[in-house]
């Protein structure tokens, strides 16, 4: 008898995100399920917890992308043009 099959059905892994803003649109969601205050003890958890895991993506995701723009930086390290953006 294996109790690892016995364990509960979890929501995805937050990699299993289709983008860095599809899991900031459902962070985004579960925030507002909180704060509205009508959920049950039980999913409030389930609810914190998911969104622990879709912030931690989301940082895992901008920090990676920081450290690719530095390399890219480091390698063409240029001065904005004066008239852009104006």
């Amino acid at each position: 008898m294996a109790k690892s099959s016995s364990t509960p059905a979890r929501h995805p892994e937050p990699a299993a995100a289709e983008s860095y803003e599809a899991a900031l649109a459902e962070l985004d969601l579960l925030v507002e399920r909180m704060e509205s205050a009508q959920l049950p003890l039980e999913q409030l958890l389930q609810t914190h917890q998911r969104g622990a895991e879709l912030l931690a993506y989301c940082r895992q995701r901008l920090q990676a992308v920081q450290q690719q723009v530095q390399i890219l930086e480091a390698g063409q390290v240029q001065a904005w043009p004066s008239g852009a953006g104006a």
